[in-house]
């Protein structure tokens, strides 16, 4: 009898506790002050899944963007180098408009204006890979790599095989991958090049116990610079998908390759975020090189993260949707905009703009993609064009408007990439590479179908229901 006694007080000693907890936890999501659609949806987590939507919310749900990356002390140090090549956007050629983004970047983002460079266009994989196999070829200094995904494939293993060759013959190599991004690859992969006398680095590596800490915020970006001369900014990855595509259909990505003084902002990403995994500041003068003007675009690289004052892409993207007198062209592979965003798709296609988005028809991620045609009717009968890419994967992060600017990088347009990745954008204003990347779209957009309102409200029910299920856990997917 006392047995049982003590169980069930043990018991109900459980419950209480637990649910004390529980309380609790919504209690410090509402004081985070965040956005209310994702507070709405930890909450509804916490209270239908109590076990395991604590569990999650530890793991996936806690805010760090108070923290700081780097000391100022140490950004300035970094920082210096750029001051030479800062233009201001009132003194150059730009229409109002394109004044204002490169005015608001400057001040959310610290992302210097530059002129004077020159940029290619990748639409595929095999054509990036062959771009960077040749610059990393003509390597004497330095190669500084970083990349979400660095596979142990064919790809993969030929982009490793030149590391270690160019390291032996005394090029400085630094490689950074994301852990999570990559943690399908054996350290042995690393270790082989390590061994080679190549530095790498682990993003935000996860372990036990600090496992929570870090797991929800992954370093997106995609991102090279070789000897100061040649950089690279896009949504491509180190892996054999990007270049051969999949069982299913090729994979469409887009990426660029800079030559010019905007790769001293690449740099400065690069050193922040090595700075930020081992505290080793790359801030000597021979990885900023002198930079030649070498063509005629001006751009920024606005970096991104959840750690820092300002939602730097959220405003960036904000911004350059609001800001359009004719047209917006977006492509991304998954579509979660957050409120604000949504709106503002809506306003100005509802105002008259001519808006048009482009999805893959299907997707890497069968939940997230559910969850973004959730949206779509609403983005149907505000008269904004939607168009599902057929030919295979669209991976391409692209904005093009009204033939003034566009913005090519590793943010997808949803919650993930623009409140809990580290991203990388280039934002660019230069008629001709806009009027370049507006071809493109079109081209891709020859090659899609587009949507009817009549068709997508015919679906069935069950699809629907699912995907407003789903569409709850946007903030988290």
């Amino acid at each position: 009898m006392d047995d049982t006694l003590l169980t069930d007080g043990l018991f109900s000693l459980f419950w209480i506790i637990y649910i004390i907890t529980i309380i609790g936890v919504i209690l410090i999501v509402l004081s985070e002050n965040r956005n209310p659609l994702k507070s709405i949806s930890w909450i509804l987590v916490l209270m239908f899944f109590p076990i395991g939507g604590l569990l999650f919310y530890i793991f996936l749900g806690r805010d760090f963007r108070k923290q700081r990356m780097i000391s100022k002390k140490s950004f300035k140090k970094i920082d210096q180098y750029s001051f030479d090549f800062d233009v201001n956007p009132k003194n150059v050629n730009l229409d109002s408009n394109s004044a204002m983004i490169a005015t608001l970047l400057k001040k959310v983002g610290n992302s210097k204006l530059y002129a004077g460079n020159h940029i290619d266009i990748f639409t595929s994989g095999d054509q990036m890979i062959d771009s960077l196999v040749t610059a990393i070829e003509k390597a004497e200094k330095f190669i500084h790599l970083q990349f979400y995904i660095f596979q142990n494939d064919e790809t993969g293993r030929m982009i490793r095989d030149l590391l270690i060759n160019k390291a032996r013959q005394g090029v400085e190599v630094r490689l950074m991958y994301d852990d999570v991004g990559c943690w399908n690859v054996k350290n042995s992969f690393f270790n082989e090049m390590k061994n080679a006398g190549i530095e790498i680095n682990a993003f935000f590596e996860v372990k036990i116990p600090v496992f929570a800490r870090k797991i929800n915020y992954r370093n997106h970006r995609k991102i090279a610079i070789i000897d100061g001369s040649y950089g690279f900014i896009g949504g491509m990855n180190i892996a054999d998908r990007y270049a051969k595509g999949l069982e299913w259909g090729k994979w469409r990505d887009t990426h660029l390759m800079i030559q010019g003084p905007a790769i001293l902002d690449l740099q400065k990403s690069f050193s922040i975020d090595w700075y930020f995994s081992n505290k080793d500041l790359l801030w000597d003068s021979k990885y900023f090189p002198k930079q030649p003007l070498m063509g005629m675009s001006q751009m920024q690289i606005i970096t991104s993260g959840p750690i820092g004052e300002w939602k730097e892409m959220m405003h960036a993207f904000f911004k350059v949707i609001t800001s359009a007198k004719k047209y917006v062209y977006i492509q991304t592979p998954y579509f979660l905009p957050t409120e604000s965003l949504l709106i503002a798709l809506q306003t100005i296609a509802l105002s008259g703009i001519d808006v048009r988005i482009m999805l893959p028809l299907r997707s890497d991620s069968k939940l997230v993609h559910i969850g973004s045609c959730s949206y779509i009717r609403q983005m149907l009968i505000s008269d904004v064009k939607v168009y599902f890419y057929k030919p295979g994967f669209l991976h391409s992060k692209v904005i093009v408007v009204d033939d003034e600017y566009c913005s090519v990088g590793s943010a997808n347009m949803d919650f993930r990439s623009l409140e809990h990745n580290f991203e990388a954008n280039a934002f660019i204003y230069d008629k001709d590479f806009t009027i370049t990347l507006k071809k493109i779209f079109l081209k891709d957009q020859s090659l899609s179908e587009k949507v009817s309102i009549r068709e997508w409200r015919s679906r069935p029910l069950l699809r629907k229901s699912f995907e407003s299920v789903m569409r709850l856990f946007a903030p988290m997917l």
